[in-house]
Formats: C-alpha cells, structure tokens, sequence
C-alpha cells in the first residue's frame, strides 16, 4: 500500500459525453493545472497557456490521467490534508461552468459526486496504473477485454497517439506541451519502477486475465 493516493473517476450524467470536441479536452487538461494550486486558482494571460506554465503550490501530484468522451480517470497522490477533496470540488465545479456556458446547457453534468478510491490493497496497487493507461483501447478496440488483442503492436501505437491521455507522456521521449501536468518521476519512484519495466509490465498485463476487472 502507498499512502494518500487516489483513483479519481467520474462521468457524465447518463453517461452523456462530457468532451464535446478538442476545445473541450484541452480545457480540462488546463484546469487539471490550474486548480492545482494551494491557495486560488492559476490565471494566466498567454492565449495558450502552457506556452509558459505558471509556478504551483500543489495540492496533489497528478500520476496518471485519462479523457474518455464520457468520462475520466486520475491517479493522484495527496499533498497536503484534504488536498484530494479540495482538488476535486475545484475542477468539478470549475469545468462544469465552464462546460454548461460554453454549450448553453444549465444544470448537472456529471453522474455522481466525483469517486475517489484510495489505492490500499496489492491487487489495486498493481492493477489502476495499467487500467487508467488501458482504458482507451475501449475506443478502438471495443471488446478487446473480452476477446483479447491479436495485434498487440498496434495497440500500443494506438496509445501512443492518443493525445488525451498521460500515456504519451511516459512512453514517448518528446515533451509535449502539456508533460508538466504529470510527475513521472514521483510515479516510478512511488511504483518502483523504470520505464523499460513499466514498458514490460504493461505488456504483460494486456495479456492477464485481471484486465476483466472493472473498478467502476
């Protein structure tokens, strides 16, 4: 077990798509930055703002995260007492009015109240990484749980060209405009791993039979 981190998932309410376009995406990926910040929310005045990324004082170290069209998952680690919780009221609230005014809707856009599962037992710690990582291939691959990956090359390919995704991060030598979200370093440190071991790991975990469980 690895202390104050959290699996971090919701979706939209009646499972309706809560990332309409690219638009949509990156502003989320924004505020995953922004409303990390112990005392306000970052602003910033360049048109793209992570042309120059302001300085945080955390809340939390984001590990791992996903966009699907309907949903998204996070890894997070908490930094300070019930960084977790003020983290996710934030970007809750700040990309719901965002979203609401944006595409001149009112009312609740996500399912639930935001899931948090704090990683405690050694099948979770060994399985959210590569589900968060994974989750994806649902897109492309949609029975790919069921029936497996015949083209396992291909997939990973896939992985590594979605853009909404960490995935990239850690499997690709280019930064990209948006790597400061994550820490990779904290990740493998915390995970006890290295890059070519994930690479192997993940691999391997494709191929088990353990990728059926669903979390959420």
């Amino acid at each position: 077990m690895i202390d104050d981190i959290k699996h971090v998932f919701n979706r939209g309410i009646n499972k309706n798509d809560i990332f309409i376009d690219d638009y949509d995406r990156m502003r989320f990926i924004e505020s995953l930055y922004k409303f990390n910040n112990e005392k306000v929310a970052i602003r910033s005045e360049t048109k793209s703002f992570f042309d120059n990324p302001p300085p945080q004082e955390k809340l939390v170290e984001i590990l791992k995260w996903t966009l699907m069209p309907n949903h998204f998952h996070l890894l997070v680690q908490e930094k300070i007492e019930g960084g977790i919780s003020e983290f996710v009221r934030r970007l809750g609230n700040g990309y719901t009015k965002y979203f609401n005014i944006k595409h001149k809707k009112s009312g609740f856009l996500f399912q639930n109240r935001t899931k948090m599962i704090l990683v405690k037992s050694e099948q979770q710690f060994l399985y959210i990484p590569y589900y968060i990582d994974l989750n994806i291939l649902d897109i492309y691959f949609p029975n790919w749980r069921e029936d497996g990956l015949k083209d396992l090359n291909k997939a990973l390919e896939v992985m590594k060209n979605y853009k909404w995704s960490s995935f990239p991060d850690y499997f690709d030598e280019k930064e990209r405009d948006f790597s400061c979200v994550v820490n990779k370093e904290l990740f493998y440190d915390l995970f006890d791993l290295d890059e070519e071991h994930y690479k192997k790991e993940l691999k391997d975990f494709i191929k088990s039979p353990i990728k059926k469980f669903k979390p959420d």
